[in-house]
């Protein structure tokens, strides 16, 4: 809590450097970790991520004139544009994800006046934490506090994920802006793909804590197999569609279904299914021993799903592997595996309180020991999602 404040305390005095007074709202927007459902977001399946305690802040006012100024504390760079003529910054990309917030909400004709605006974040850049989701959804909480426009949460979510897709041009889910606009203090956020339907999943506040390990794996497949993936899914639709009624996506394919009509799936194409189908199943079966608070029986899950990623799915890599292999053999780690797209990146695990210590130095030196790359790791509480934390 004093890291916070402080922080809050460090961006409102480089506002007040830069600008010349005091800010008029100061924003946070977390970043996320999902502890489950990997690979069926755009099999219109299931989810269930956190917002972590890393976060992005804005300090921000209006201005007179119709300009958006930005500064980042984090790069020591101030980035300037004209509201009238919203465009990239190749020498400040960071101001992209905010321009692009400013250039949806004009599009949909939220008439916008004049801000400065100072950010800082601690989301760790390229971790696969979500820091770009984190800046898109503090803008649009800050532009939404100078000016008063009507917007909900799910609408704020799809605003962000907008900006990114069109305006940055990177082609990501949903899943990230939601969590970090929707998030609550010790719960996870099951999310429905398709319908946008979401509910809180109650974590337990003391006893586990959530740890993710960065491999330090540059992902450098992830693009092409990516688009790999989505086409075999897409496949595999089409084909059990003609034996299932009305499937639309592998969302809804049932695991009996599966298991009935797998065969007229060819083997490359049977493999991929299989691991979104019983994926999706998985998330399912997380928010019932969730609610029960069968921690042992969800890191069993974890378990299952990283076995599935690295067997199934094939998108994992040795690294991954490596640390999944060292956390799993650690007392008191209930489950582990990997998260987000694969072929690096990090890794996510649950891990009793009494062994966070253990975990934190000995999968490190493992891990270390095997693959001559110091990794790093966050140990994470879930906190709440996007939303005020200082006014003037």
């Amino acid at each position: 809590m004093q890291e916070a404040l402080n922080r809050i305390d460090a961006v409102r005095a480089k506002y007040k450097e830069v600008y010349g007074k005091a800010p008029d709202v100061v924003v946070r927007a977390p970043g996320r970790v999902n502890l489950i459902g990997e690979h069926t977001d755009y099999n219109d399946g299931f989810v269930l991520p956190i917002a972590i305690d890393r976060d992005v802040i804005i300090a921000a006012s209006k201005e007179d004139e119709a300009v958006l100024k930005m500064h980042s504390l984090n790069f020591e760079s101030s980035s300037i544009c004209p509201l009238a003529k919203i465009e990239k910054d190749p020498a400040n990309p960071w101001s992209n994800y905010i321009r692009g917030v400013a250039a949806v909400l004009e599009e949909k004709g939220i008439s916008l006046g004049g801000v400065a605006m100072a950010i800082e974040g601690n989301v760790p850049l390229g971790s696969g934490l979500s820091s770009s989701a984190a800046l898109e959804v503090a803008a649009g909480m800050a532009f939404q506090a100078l000016f008063g426009f009507n917007m909900g949460g799910p609408d704020m979510a799809l605003l962000a994920q907008r900006a990114e897709n069109s305006f940055v041009g990177v082609n990501c889910g949903i899943m990230d802006q939601f969590i970090s606009r929707l998030g609550a203090k010790n719960h996870a956020l099951f999310v429905d793909c398709r319908t946008l339907e979401y509910s809180l999943v109650p974590l337990p506040e003391s006893g586990v804590s959530v740890i993710v390990a960065n491999t330090m794996k540059k992902r450098g497949l992830v693009d092409s197999e990516y688009n790999t993936r989505r086409k075999q899914c897409e496949d595999a639709t089409a084909i059990l569609g003609r034996q299932i009624p009305q499937v639309a996506a592998l969302r809804d394919v049932s695991v009996a279904d599966f298991e009935k009509y797998s065969r007229f799936l060819p083997p490359d194409i049977r493999v991929r299914a299989e691991h979104v189908v019983t994926e999706n199943d998985r998330v399912l079966k997380s928010v019932e021993v969730l609610k029960s608070g069968d921690m042992e029986a969800f890191g069993v899950l974890l378990n299952q799903s990283h076995e599935s990623l690295r067997d199934l799915y094939q998108v994992s890599c040795r690294e991954l592997d490596i640390m999944v292999e060292a956390a799993q053999s650690i007392p008191g780690v209930l489950g582990s595996r990997m998260t987000g797209a694969g072929f690096g990146g990090c890794t996510v695990s649950l891990v009793k309180d009494d062994a966070v210590s253990a975990f934190l130095k000995d999968v490190s030196a493992r891990y270390e020991s095997r693959t001559g790359i110091k990794p790093q790791m966050y140990v994470c509480k879930p906190e709440s999602g996007a939303g005020v934390v200082g006014a003037d």
